[in-house]
Protein backbone atom coordinates (compact mmCIF):
# COMPACT_ATOMS: atom_id res chain seq x y z
CA UNK A 1 0.00 0.00 0.00
CA UNK A 2 1.73 3.41 -1.20
CA UNK A 3 1.68 6.15 1.42
CA UNK A 4 -0.48 8.47 -1.09
CA UNK A 5 -3.31 5.38 -0.45
CA UNK A 6 -2.76 5.32 3.42
CA UNK A 7 -3.01 9.45 3.71
CA UNK A 8 -5.93 9.36 1.91
CA UNK A 9 -7.74 6.56 3.80
CA UNK A 10 -6.56 8.61 6.99
CA UNK A 11 -7.48 12.25 5.48
CA UNK A 12 -11.00 10.28 4.33
CA UNK A 13 -11.51 8.88 7.84
CA UNK A 14 -11.13 12.19 9.66
CA UNK A 15 -13.37 14.20 7.35
CA UNK A 16 -15.57 11.55 7.62
CA UNK A 17 -15.41 12.08 11.91
CA UNK A 18 -14.94 15.51 11.85
CA UNK A 19 -17.51 17.27 8.66
CA UNK A 20 -20.69 16.13 10.11
CA UNK A 21 -21.26 17.94 13.44
CA UNK A 22 -20.09 21.35 11.16
CA UNK A 23 -22.69 19.96 8.30
CA UNK A 24 -25.48 19.50 10.75
CA UNK A 25 -24.68 22.91 11.87
CA UNK A 26 -24.35 24.35 8.92
CA UNK A 27 -28.16 23.65 7.90
CA UNK A 28 -29.25 24.22 10.96
CA UNK A 29 -29.13 21.72 13.72
CA UNK A 30 -26.98 23.22 16.12
CA UNK A 31 -27.34 22.04 19.87
CA UNK A 32 -29.99 24.50 21.45
CA UNK A 33 -32.55 22.97 18.84
CA UNK A 34 -33.34 24.22 15.26
CA UNK A 35 -32.10 27.46 14.02
CA UNK A 36 -34.58 30.00 12.51
CA UNK A 37 -34.85 30.84 9.23
CA UNK A 38 -32.44 27.54 8.37
CA UNK A 39 -32.76 24.64 5.58
CA UNK A 40 -33.82 22.51 8.73
CA UNK A 41 -36.44 25.64 9.91
CA UNK A 42 -38.07 24.76 6.25
CA UNK A 43 -37.53 21.33 6.33
CA UNK A 44 -39.22 20.86 9.84
CA UNK A 45 -42.39 23.32 8.76
CA UNK A 46 -42.88 21.02 5.51
CA UNK A 47 -42.46 17.92 7.58
CA UNK A 48 -45.04 19.06 10.43
CA UNK A 49 -47.36 20.27 7.80
CA UNK A 50 -46.96 16.81 5.92
CA UNK A 51 -47.73 14.67 9.31
CA UNK A 52 -50.56 16.74 10.63
CA UNK A 53 -48.94 19.33 13.41
CA UNK A 54 -45.81 16.86 14.10
CA UNK A 55 -42.45 15.78 12.62
CA UNK A 56 -42.52 12.19 13.29
CA UNK A 57 -40.03 9.80 15.52
CA UNK A 58 -37.56 8.28 13.78
CA UNK A 59 -38.15 10.38 10.50
CA UNK A 60 -34.40 11.63 9.27
CA UNK A 61 -35.15 14.78 10.26
CA UNK A 62 -35.65 13.49 14.00
CA UNK A 63 -32.39 11.42 13.87
CA UNK A 64 -30.40 14.76 12.39
CA UNK A 65 -31.88 16.90 15.13
CA UNK A 66 -30.93 14.53 17.71
CA UNK A 67 -27.91 14.68 16.61
CA UNK A 68 -27.73 18.15 16.36
CA UNK A 69 -28.34 18.56 20.00
CA UNK A 70 -26.50 15.49 21.78
CA UNK A 71 -23.76 15.11 18.93
CA UNK A 72 -22.78 11.91 17.57
CA UNK A 73 -22.69 8.28 19.18
CA UNK A 74 -18.86 6.58 19.56
CA UNK A 75 -20.98 3.72 17.18
CA UNK A 76 -22.01 6.29 14.78
CA UNK A 77 -18.64 8.43 14.54
CA UNK A 78 -17.01 4.86 14.11
CA UNK A 79 -19.00 4.11 10.97
CA UNK A 80 -18.42 7.59 9.63
CA UNK A 81 -14.99 7.66 9.80
CA UNK A 82 -14.71 3.64 8.51
CA UNK A 83 -16.86 5.02 5.89
CA UNK A 84 -14.81 8.23 5.04
CA UNK A 85 -11.54 6.09 4.78
CA UNK A 86 -13.18 3.44 2.69
CA UNK A 87 -13.96 6.80 0.41
CA UNK A 88 -10.65 7.83 0.54
CA UNK A 89 -8.94 4.54 -0.38
CA UNK A 90 -11.84 3.86 -3.47
CA UNK A 91 -10.89 8.01 -4.85
CA UNK A 92 -7.03 7.22 -4.61
CA UNK A 93 -7.58 3.70 -6.69
CA UNK A 94 -9.73 5.33 -8.79
CA UNK A 95 -7.67 7.65 -9.87
CA UNK A 96 -4.87 4.97 -10.40
CA UNK A 97 -6.83 4.54 -14.04
CA UNK A 98 -7.29 8.22 -14.97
Amino acid sequence: MSLLTVLAIAAGAVAGVVSPPIVLGAIGFTSAGIAAGSYAASWMSAAAIANGGGVAAGSVFSLLQSAGMAGLSGIASAALGFVGGAVGGIVVYLATFI
